[in-house]
């Protein structure tokens, strides 16, 4: 099992930059394949970018192609999740969640933890 904390999110302008960690609690953290949703008012929760088990690998959402990256720090258990250019429609809480699954998936069904979420506000 494992336990996953977000943190970073905050009110930023349009244009600006945020990173977003998220903290796992246990040794095997190297196990999971980590994601990145969100979830903005009103609306589902949907995908925006994960990475593979060892790092190298990644896969991002259409709306986070060019603007978003994903990364881990293996030695500190650590998922980022650094965001430029941020748009108004950003805004949302953002969700880390980790799978056992082997394959990168983008389904929120196939993730088995989640942490509590961090607001991000990008003001117009």
């Amino acid at each position: 099992q494992v336990q996953l904390v977000e943190s970073g999110g905050g009110l930023v302008q349009a244009g600006g930059s945020l990173r977003l960690s998220c903290a796992a609690s246990g040794r095997t953290f190297s196990s999971y394949v980590v994601g990145w949703f969100r979830q903005a008012p009103g609306k589902e929760r949907e995908f925006v970018a994960a990475v593979s088990r060892g790092g190298s690998r990644t896969y991002d959402a259409d709306s986070a192609k060019g603007r978003f990256t994903i990364s881990r720090d293996l030695a500190k258990n650590t998922v980022y999740l650094q965001m430029s250019s941020l748009k108004p429609e950003d805004t949302a809480v953002y969700y880390c969640a980790a799978t056992g699954i082997y394959s990168i998936p983008i389904r929120e069904s196939d993730y088995a933890y989640w942490g509590q979420g961090t607001q991000v506000t990008v003001s117009s």
